[in-house]
């Protein structure tokens, strides 16, 4: 989206092996939000059961967030195939988030971090974006059943979205 200044931030990428907080092998830092239409998602829920994929995003209603949740909502069979769970995880109140999943039809869980939690736990914030401090930049985690990093993907530029071939990829070998 030219001239939009949300997609100004020149394109760097943090990928799989690139220094940064969360490494691949890790513990997954643990993390519990609120989650649109009130219920919480807590991470520790899954270890032992399944990988859980968390898809972070800056902000409900732009348009590249907007289209990437809802692409992710039209391959949720194929993350459901992967017998992943599926969360995307945003700055924006859990009220705010309840209406955009509404509005959109998503079909998996998005989480609040309101308070910024879980994205500076994962390394993964603008310091300022729009004039709004520590928004989520766009970035992409999968975790293993045992509740390790096995993929990591933090975007600098909040239109590049990860792509969801990498994700199922990791997806297969964290099975």
């Amino acid at each position: 989206m030219t001239g939009d200044p949300m997609f100004s931030p020149p394109a760097k990428t943090k990928k799989t092996g690139d220094k940064m907080s969360v490494q691949i092998g890790q513990q997954a830092p643990e993390i519990e939000l609120p989650l649109a239409g009130g219920d919480k998602f807590n991470l520790k829920d899954y270890r032992g059961k399944q990988p859980v994929v968390l898809l972070f995003f800056p902000l409900a209603w732009t348009s590249v967030c907007t289209k990437q949740m809802c692409d992710t909502r039209d391959a949720l069979s194929r993350y459901n195939d992967l017998g992943a769970k599926v969360v995307g995880i945003s700055v924006d109140s859990p009220f705010a988030l309840a209406k955009f999943k509404e509005d959109q039809g998503i079909n998996f869980d998005l989480a609040s971090d309101f308070n910024r939690t879980a994205s500076a736990a994962y390394d993964c914030q603008y310091d300022e974006l729009l004039g709004f401090k520590g928004v989520a930049k766009r970035s992409a985690f999968v975790i293993d059943k045992d509740g390790k990093i096995a993929y990591a993907q933090v975007n600098e530029s909040a239109k590049d979205v990860p792509p969801t071939s990498d994700i199922q990829a990791a997806l297969e070998k964290a099975r």
